[in-house]
């Protein structure tokens, strides 16, 4: 024989189209005979052999093989059976929806939706192909197609456990709550065991406030499933939020596996219950991984001139009356107009009020879009032409870093929401001062680090303090007595400080711990540890919820506001400060454990930084005592208020904007992201 190998595979191959596979095989073996050790040959022969004895078994055997391989996790193998299978049996509607439910796996999303569509074509009451293809549609972000399609799903099947599941999670991303939890309900109804589904029924009562409730539903997920870390993480989360300390000893059981390994788990949850900035970018970047499926990135033109205007976009929930926003309305207010276009896109629930107003005005777009999917966000923020996109919310509720991974604009930034790394490939940078960030932590951060001069934190110096005529008796504290505070949320607070706010209690007669009411379950818990600690329940004092203003008003009736430790104080301290009340801090490592000492470091109050456990007891033990003390400590946050840089608003704006511009002359530089200091 003189043909070559190539030659002969040629012939082979157009044998088997024109269905004469047994000439094809002995094409083979004749030129086998003539180069016995021709290995591709061999192969060849081998690989034809095979996929003859597979179209003499029936199609029910090799459709079970298939779906066994997709049950297995061999995703990829599992679309390479199903797609020779639709080539051989062009009417298996089974093959189509395994194929398509393969292709979701992988992330061929076009690939998917054509054989889900193909097999409902063939049996349009498919039940399980019409739930594969809703949760395709929800996974892109198409709710009313999806809605549509699981309805399908569960007429077809009222039993389908799967379809009720992600009905409910496309309701909970509509903002539907109760219609949610409903067909969460029904999704255990159908499936007693099933882990994912009591987990999202978890989720949905958490967010109505059924806390209690919310927490069994994550411990249920947890006993179907015992290696259910995100579940785990939230039932801990909840725990802490209600001040059951239980929880700190679960979570050091599983402290070195929790999110860092097979399974992501919201990293926010995690970060009360110890201070590891290392293990938090861990848990990042598990998250990033899991959650973030990279599409195709745009390719953003160099620029040819420098630009008049720079385009920054804010990304957030919380364009309303909320603490992150209340914070930066003194940066909307002095950004330069001249130099730089700002937008905003709101993607939150809350849809008015006086905050969002103020904000209107301060912006030259403002985009509602919340309930859009994420290609019509991207959409929507690329006809801007941004020049840099800024995350406000990261890893905290309702959060969509996911729009992120779309690259929204050549430079993108992880700024003020969320105390710590994304953990990313997608976001340059993070903004940060030297006290967050520190030398020795900054590997813990996959973000190059902008450097701004005093506080990353920006502030509003026109914050309103309401002038009121409020007395101690009017908030249930004592006349006389000395006021620690602390209006941090209840999660923040651990056995670690309580136990040294309980020492200060002992020993400074007559004073009261003054602490914000966050739940009913929390006030019964603390008390009840303050009395295990020999100290009167009743010495914890807990104050409502009031706007902001009046909020202010009110802490010129405390004394001296003791912080947290893992999350410090964050926009609380800022209140605290501007209302000229002294907050003695302990710095840790993370991020969200730096917070405070940074803000004091701004305002020029250092001595209020402690360094250690014991100095923080005894600063806050020796100004109880020393009424003299104290008073200049006033005296001089009274006075660095106005001199010092923390509250500075336009000095503050004209820091992050030197950072803005730098960062995009880098890019416009061809240059890639790198550490910058604002001097």
């Amino acid at each position: 024989m003189k043909l070559t190998f190539d030659q002969v595979a040629r012939r082979a191959k157009k044998l088997v189209r024109d269905g004469e596979v047994g000439q094809a095989v002995g094409l083979y073996q004749e030129f086998l005979n003539a180069f016995p050790k021709n290995e591709r040959a061999r192969k060849a022969l081998a690989d034809l052999t095979a996929q003859r004895q597979d179209q003499g078994r029936p199609l029910q055997k090799r459709l079970e093989e298939v779906v066994s391989l997709f049950a297995k996790g061999q995703v990829s193998q599992s679309f390479s059976g199903a797609s020779a299978l639709v080539e051989e049996f062009p009417d298996a509607a089974m093959a189509w929806n395994i194929r398509g439910a393969s292709a979701f796996r992988l992330g061929l999303l076009d690939v998917a939706e054509d054989s889900l569509k193909k097999s409902i074509e063939l049996r349009p009451d498919f039940a399980q192909a019409l739930s594969n293809l809703g949760t395709l549609y929800f996974h892109q972000g198409k709710m009313d197609a999806a809605c549509e399609t699981l309805v399908a799903a569960i007429k077809a099947n009222p039993d389908d456990a799967e379809a009720y599941n992600t009905l409910g999670g496309v309701l909970y991303k509509l903002g539907r709550l109760d219609a949610a939890e409903a067909y969460f309900v029904q999704a255990v109804k159908a499936n007693p065991k099933y882990a994912e589904a009591y987990n999202n029924l978890g989720t949905v009562l958490f967010d109505k406030g059924k806390l209690t409730a919310a927490q069994e539903g994550f411990a249920f997920a947890c006993r179907m499933r015992t290696d259910y870390w995100s579940a785990l993480s939230q039932k801990l989360y909840i725990q802490a939020i209600l001040c059951d300390w239980s929880g700190i000893t679960e979570f050091e059981r599983v402290a070195d596996r929790i999110g860092k390994r097979d399974q992501a788990i919201e990293p926010f949850t995690m970060l009360s219950y110890e201070d590891d900035p290392k293990h938090q970018l861990q848990r990042s970047q598990a998250y990033a991984r899991t959650n973030f499926h990279k599409p195709p990135q745009p390719v953003f033109g160099k620029p040819k001139e420098k630009t008049a205007k720079l385009k920054i976009g804010y990304f957030s929930a919380d364009f309303h009356n909320h603490a992150t926003v209340s914070l930066m309305m003194g940066l909307f207010k002095h950004h330069d107009r001249n130099r730089f276009e700002i937008h905003a896109f709101s993607y939150g629930q809350v849809q008015q009020g006086q905050t969002r107003d103020r904000l209107l005005g301060l912006v030259d777009s403002f985009e509602n879009v919340f309930g859009v999917s994420d290609e019509e966000m991207v959409e929507r923020a690329r006809q801007k032409d941004l020049d840099i996109a800024i995350e406000l919310k990261g890893y905290t509720r309702q959060g969509r870093t996911a729009v992120f991974a779309y690259k929204l604009a050549p430079v993108q930034m992880n700024y003020v929401g969320y105390p710590g790394t994304l953990g990313t490939d997608f976001i340059d940078y993070i903004v940060a001062d030297k006290v967050v960030i520190p030398h020795e932590y900054k590997d813990c951060y996959t973000e190059k680090v902008i450097y701004l001069p005093d506080s990353y934190q920006p502030n509003d110096n026109c914050r309103e303090i309401a002038d009121t005529k409020t007395t101690r008796a009017d908030f249930g504290l004592p006349d006389d007595g000395f006021v620690f505070c602390c209006f941090n949320g209840n999660y923040k607070i651990t056995p670690r400080e309580f136990d040294i706010w309980m020492r200060l209690l002992n020993k400074v007669e007559g004073s009261v711990l003054w602490l914000f009411h966050s739940n009913d379950w929390a006030v019964n818990n603390l008390r009840r540890e303050a009395k295990a600690r020999g100290v009167d329940p009743d010495r914890l004092v807990f104050a409502q919820r009031l706007l902001e203003k009046e909020h202010l008003a009110r802490q010129k009736h405390a004394d001296l506001f003791l912080d947290t430790f893992n999350v410090n104080a964050h926009t609380t301290a800022s209140d605290a400060l501007w209302a000229g009340l002294p907050v003695i801090t302990r710095p840790g490592k993370q991020f969200a454990a730096r917070v405070a000492a940074s803000l004091l470091h701004a305002v020029g109050m250092t001595e209020l930084v402690a360094r250690s456990d014991a100095d923080y007891e005894e600063i806050a033990l020796d100004l109880a005592l020393n009424p003299e003390k104290l008073a200049d400590i006033r005296r001089k946050l009274a006075e660095n208020r106005s001199t010092h840089p923390l509250f500075d608003s336009e000095r503050y704006t004209r820091h992050l904007e030197a950072a803005f511009t730098h960062a995009y002359d880098l890019y416009r530089e061809g240059k890639a992201a790198q550490d910058i200091e604002i001097k």
